[in-house]
């Protein structure tokens, strides 16, 4: 075990612990008598719990320790992302939710279903699971590392694998009987813990560095960088037309915007929430208020790694005996700015209260893929496979194998964080970008799609497969090491630098082209009938 930790951090983590069985306890006692009640607690569920429900859903682990590295190397830009998800979130209130409401889905490719048939709706609920047991997976694999560093103190495979088992069934425990009522109380709950951690450790920072708050914000003004010129790195916008960064305004209001409108409204792990409202218009503002707090959220921890780059990199603010945190490593693997602050810095108690934010981080994100994705097997797989067998079968059956398959979905998110351990430490394939990134590349079939069925009578079954394939395979294609291994001329290559933003929107085109290519006449024929 840690020999930092003291007696003071394990209460906290014991605290954290025993909150967690009452809530399993409490959620425990309110069994679902159907799968409405399980999947979408009978949309009785208040839209301001909803809201932090969805904020604490788009916050994972990746968060809490990657905002402060942004903030660390470099500005605010960030938080500039915000102005396209605040669009995003009034675009899919006011176009997708209500169709949503109208149609009593209870998983969002149920629309695909309605347009075209039920194997479409398969087909993108197949692409959804696919792809968010990847990422799901991977940020339990960081928050596995993260939880081994501090809780062990070192990154051997047994400790990652410990920690991350000890997070799956902590997610699992909270989620099994109460279904997403509970998902969505507990969102709020581990939410204010990890926001919590947050801002206690931004306060500890602020009050570390011996300067002044004005002489703070003057050094950030006016900072130096390793080629001798100087940035201010509380900047807020960039407006410059580089494609290759994809926290400017360029690719704000493009890339970042589609990728918010996939998020809030195409991927079953966020909207799921938004269904479990009394109506689509609480359901919309739920979306709306959890864009617009997402704000000062992101800003605690970006704020975290501009102090954190006082810390470490300006003596001039600090005092002589500072030491820089380039090129930190642990245990010989490079490690995150803030990991280094929490494994070096944090006095005692607080390496307890923030071990209990990474975890309350990974918890709420792998609450949400276990409910989600097991609404998506069972209302668009098993139930219809199941129904024309028997249609006779009492709610509580599909409500009993909503939990078998949210085992089966724990164990297969806890397989995939441990096969992203070892395919990263012992092949030369970067798994781990892919798999973090791995959403995206189904984001651009899906919003090809979408877009079609949206604003054009066009599409069929089959051009809705092909898109999705091709959207998957052109953001694919556009990775680095895809890029490096092909006999391209060099000047193509230069796509590659892109940023991720950019290979949404060339995905989301293109799988938008192949899908409006087709036409089931179902539209013609509505008209003619």
């Amino acid at each position: 075990m840690a020999e930092s930790f003291t007696g003071l951090d394990w209460l906290v983590i014991g605290g954290y612990i025993a909150l967690l069985a009452i809530l399993g306890w409490a959620f425990a006692r309110q069994k679902s008598e159907n799968a409405s009640d399980y999947f979408l607690g009978g949309n009785t569920m208040p839209y301001w719990v909803v809201a932090i429900s969805v904020l604490a859903t788009s916050q994972s682990a990746a968060t809490f320790l990657g905002g402060p590295d942004q903030g660390y190397r470099g500005n605010y830009t960030y938080l500039a992302t915000n102005l396209g998800t605040i669009i995003a979130a009034i675009f899919v209130a006011k176009i997708l939710i209500p169709k949503f409401y109208q149609m009593k889905v209870t998983t969002v490719y149920e629309l695909l279903a309605n347009r075209f048939n039920d194997n479409t709706m398969r087909a993108a609920g197949g692409m959804y699971l696919v792809g968010r047991v990847f990422a799901s997976g991977s940020r339990l694999f960081l928050a596995a590392i993260a939880v081994s560093m501090i809780l062990f103190s070192n990154i051997e495979p047994s400790s990652i694998i410990i920690s991350a088992f000890l997070m799956m069934i902590l997610g699992f425990s909270i989620t099994f009987l109460g279904g997403i009522k509970s998902v969505i109380w507990s969102d709020m709950i581990q939410f204010f813990i990890y926001w919590g951690a947050a801002i206690a450790v931004l306060f500890i920072l602020w009050k570390a560095i011996p300067a002044s708050t004005g002489e703070i914000i003057e050094g950030l003004k006016n900072s130096p960088t390793a080629n001798g010129t100087v940035q201010n790195k509380l900047t807020f916008f960039d407006f410059s037309f580089d494609f290759t960064k994809p926290f400017a305004m360029i690719s704000v209001l493009t890339g970042m915007t589609l990728l918010a409108i996939a998020s809030f409204g195409m991927d079953q792990d966020m909207t799921q929430r938004v269904l479990t409202c009394k109506n689509e218009k609480e359901g919309g503002k739920s979306l709306i208020i959890a864009a617009l707090v997402t704000i000062p959220v992101v800003w605690v921890f970006v704020s975290i790694g501009q102090l954190l780059h006082v810390f470490y990199e300006r003596p001039d603010l600090m005092g002589a005996g500072i030491t820089s945190a380039a090129g930190r490593t642990f245990d010989g693997e490079k490690i995150t700015v803030f990991m280094h602050y929490i494994l070096g810095e944090l006095p005692a108690g607080m390496r307890g209260l923030v071990t209990v934010g990474v975890i309350a981080a990974a918890v709420s994100t792998i609450n949400s893929g276990l409910n989600s994705m097991s609404s998506v097997i069972v209302e668009d797989f098993y139930r219809p496979w199941r129904m024309r067998r028997d249609n006779n079968l009492p709610e509580k059956h599909f409500v009993r194998a909503g939990q078998i398959s949210m085992g089966g979905v724990g164990l297969a998110l806890f397989l995939m964080s441990v096969l992203c351990f070892y395919w990263q430490r012992y092949t030369e394939m970067p798994l781990l970008d892919f798999a973090l990134a791995v959403m995206v590349f189904s984001y651009s079939g899906l919003l090809g799609v979408y877009f079609t069925v949206l604003f054009t009578k066009r599409g069929s079954h089959t051009s809705v497969l092909l898109a999705l394939a091709v959207g998957f395979l052109v953001t694919l294609f556009m990775q680095s090491f895809i890029i490096d291994s092909l006999p391209l001329p060099e000047s193509w290559k230069s796509i590659k630098n892109l940023a991720f933003s950019w290979k949404l929107c060339i995905g989301t085109l293109v799988a938008f082209l192949v899908c409006v290519a087709g036409n089931d006449n179902k539209f013609d024929e509505k008209a003619s009938a």
